[in-house]
């Protein structure tokens, strides 16, 4: 399984991926420290699973999310946010991502996020719209 992280802060990018580490053994990971970044790894990595923050410098979350759904609408897109699901879950949900995560709550919300995601059959895609 392969998995990429976006988050402007490194210390956030380093937990989730120790904890995911755990859960998924042998998963590889990829990590983004912005919008623009992510989409420039999705180029060079296939992953199955982005984790994308809401707030970042430059272009947030949002922006990346709809790029990412017309290049790879196959890709699901897990947002995560500090903000609280009732502000910004619902928003994320119907703007295409597969799911909300509070960074707060990731310990318990973010593996069976994945797992759910995983169990219901989505697929990365492998290769933009349009190629």
């Amino acid at each position: 399984m392969n998995i990429l992280i976006t988050d402007d802060h490194a210390n956030v990018r380093r937990s989730l991926r120790e904890l995911l580490t755990d859960a998924f053994p042998g998963a590889h990971f990829t990590e983004a420290s912005n919008g623009d970044e992510a989409l420039a790894q999705l180029f060079g990595s296939q992953p199955d699973v982005l984790l994308l923050d809401i707030n970042m410098p430059g272009r947030s979350g949002f922006e990346v999310l709809k790029d990412v759904n017309q290049i790879y609408p196959q890709l699901p897109v897990i947002m995560v946010s500090v903000q609280s699901e009732s502000q910004y879950a619902l928003r994320c949900l119907r703007a295409g991502a597969a799911e909300y995560v509070n960074k707060n709550s990731a310990s318990e919300e973010l593996v069976p996020a994945i797992k759910k995601i995983l169990d219901s059959g989505a697929k990365s895609a492998r290769k933009p719209n349009g190629n």
